[in-house]
């Protein structure tokens, strides 16, 4: 049966149990569909599992999205979901994975990416720590490409403009949100939060308004943290990663159960118990989707010196703070020069976002590159299935409508089991079914 387009076939799997998920993540998530001009079929692995049919299809590109890779931080349960995708490793597509997190269980990564034979590995991590990082594959086989943990999506900056045109004024000088523990991502973790314990009170002082908060309950989703940006004239920042790592997630446990015992302990506590002079042995950083979206809304950002993958440069697109935060209330106390703040934002907005340097859409013809039909094998499977429209278009309605699945389970559960007490038969009917099924 002849393939009805040229068209790429593209499956993308992914592990989601948020609904609706934040902005950032459905931006990357859903860029292929958005961007490529090609026939995409998503499914979720957390509620359904894999039909024979789908493992067999004829597609393309196989894609293992960041949120299923990430499943690997309950290391217990990421080995039978390699187990479960397994039999995509015999299709004849070309299988990409996009990690992210590249700091902790990364024996597990590896062991995706064998048992998966994937061949394109785009990863976020400076390229001087993938011989850390990827000890446990071939790199001879196994390609390595350099990407963002996110770019600039259109439809986002469409959304932003509306909700600006809303906002009249920036009530807020600085607002910032980070939550959590950081200490078993090393210090520079740590100063996520670090920076906005130090803040806090400089600001107070100099009688500017802030809205910091490093509690979990005070995190934004959505138009609510869009909102929070246009409504924010700075807000604070470090690079995205880790300066220490954890390849088997030994650290990460010590530090938990540590923590739970010792709760208000200091980093240099939990650093000296945990893991003692392996701090700073490892370099990943990288920027933020959240950089991205402070330049989108031209809020002004206070970050801490760094290279933010080559797309921010200090005293251009930021105000820098040194990285023991020396010089912080020097720069708070300039944050009242509106020139400079207005042309700051300016430029960060012209470099990163206008200029369609960091566009979903540059990223996506990346990945297309690796289905491209001339660079595969073009051995069908034995018995192989095509994925027409029709099916493809199912399919695609089927993943939409993922989250109805425990819901619609338990009132069909609820139904059968009332008709079976009213007729006993049918509960001996069902039993004789799965026997013979």
């Amino acid at each position: 049966m002849a393939r009805r387009s040229d068209r790429p076939r593209i499956l993308v799997l992914y592990s989601m149990s948020r609904a609706p998920m934040r902005g950032a993540i459905a931006d990357h998530l859903y860029a292929i569909r958005r961007y490529a001009a090609a026939d995409c079929v998503y499914v979720n692995t957390l509620v359904r599992n894999l039909p024979t049919w789908l493992v067999r299809s004829d597609f393309d590109l196989i894609v293992f999205h960041t949120t299923l890779l990430s499943m690997r931080w309950g290391r217990d349960r990421f080995p039978d979901l390699i187990e479960r995708l397994r039999p995509l490793a015999s299709n004849r597509a070309t299988r990409i994975a996009l990690p992210q997190d590249e700091f902790i269980n990364t024996d597990l990564l590896c062991d995706f990416v064998n048992a998966l034979d994937v061949r394109y590995v785009f990863s976020v991590a400076p390229e001087s720590t993938w011989g850390q990082i990827y000890a446990g594959i071939d790199r001879e086989r196994v390609r390595l490409h350099k990407v963002l943990t996110g770019y600039v999506d259109a439809r986002r900056i469409e959304r932003i403009r509306h909700l600006a045109s809303a906002i009249s004024s920036r009530p807020i000088d600085v607002g910032y949100r980070a939550y959590g523990i950081r200490h078993a991502l090393g210090r520079h973790g740590y100063l996520k939060i670090e920076i906005a314990e130090r803040a806090r009170p400089l600001l107070a002082e100099r009688g500017l308004s802030a809205d910091i908060s490093t509690r979990f309950e005070d995190t934004l989703y959505g138009d609510d943290w869009t909102r929070f940006l246009l409504r924010s004239r700075y807000t604070l920042g470090v690079e995205g990663g880790a300066s220490l790592f954890d390849p088997d997630g030994s650290i990460h446990a010590k530090v938990r159960e540590y923590m739970s015992a010792h709760p208000t302990a200091s980093f240099e506590a939990v650093e000296a118990a945990c893991f003692p002079g392996r701090d700073g042995t490892f370099d990943l950083m990288a920027i933020s989707p959240r950089h991205l979206e402070a330049c989108a809304t031209r809020t002004v950002q206070i970050l801490v010196e760094g290279e933010y993958s080559g797309v921010l440069q200090p005293d251009v697109h930021y105000i820098p703070v040194c990285k023991d935060l020396s010089n912080l209330e020097e720069v708070l106390c300039e944050l009242g020069d509106e020139e400079r703040r207005s042309r700051i934002a300016e430029r960060a907005y012209a470099d990163v976002v206008s200029s369609g340097r960091y566009s979903y859409e540059t990223f996506v013809e990346r990945l297309l590159a690796c289905a491209h039909p001339a660079t595969r094998d073009p051995a069908l499977s034995p018995g192989a299935l095509r994925l027409g429209p029709v099916r493809s278009a199912w399919l695609s309605l089927a993943e939409r409508l993922s989250w109805t699945r425990p819901l619609l389970r338990g009132v069909v559960a609820t139904t059968l089991y009332a008709m079976e007490r009213r007729f006993p038969r049918l509960a001996v009917l069902r039993r004789r079914l799965r026997r013979t099924t």
